[in-house]
């Protein structure tokens, strides 16, 4: 009851647009000041070729493509963060920085099953580069921590371990 007394009170700031008999609905309204149709149809072409389909579609697959390369600088502050001393949490960053670009090329294809086209090639070109880039990154990690066998003495019991030529701790040199 309260609702129906409501709404066919009419309240103070309540403004009605419908016209007040049947003849002036037929009449156009002027456009308003600055407002210029041509602009707005070029405008809505552009939208429309921007949403084709196929031109998501590459732009979404050049994406997936660059992604490896766009993890390399956060890639690169995680292994600076972690450290060269040999301990859990630099063993296990190095581990992921190999494990997460060898798994991916894994399943490159199924990565890239549904894309098609022109750009196909490069695209799954650019991501193994980019992946790649990952792994090296990884490997020059377990070089500078030590953890690469770089001398025959690494793998060998019976050759001699490369011999330093000069020591350093504190600033003083001692040869």
């Amino acid at each position: 009851m309260a609702v129906a007394k409501q709404s066919t009170k009419k309240l103070k700031w309540a403004l009605d647009f419908s016209h007040k008999n049947k003849q002036e609905k037929n009449v156009d309204i002027a456009s308003p000041p600055g407002y210029n149709p041509s602009v707005a149809l070029n405008h809505g072409t552009e939208l429309m070729r921007e949403l084709d389909s196929n031109h998501l579609i590459i732009k979404k697959s050049w994406d997936l493509a660059l992604g490896p390369l766009k993890q390399v600088p956060m890639n690169l502050f995680i292994m600076y963060m972690a450290g060269n001393s040999i301990s859990i949490f630099p063993i296990m960053m190095v581990g992921m920085l190999i494990m997460r670009p060898v798994k991916a090329l894994f399943v490159l294809q199924q990565t890239f099953k549904v894309i098609e086209g022109t750009h196909a090639f490069g695209q799954k070109f650019v991501f193994f580069l980019g992946q790649l880039v990952n792994i090296a990154l990884a490997l020059y990690k377990c070089q500078s921590m030590g953890l690469l066998p770089t001398h025959a003495s690494d793998w060998l019991a019976f050759v001699e371990p490369q011999t330093r030529v000069e020591y350093s701790g504190g600033g003083i040199i001692y040869v």
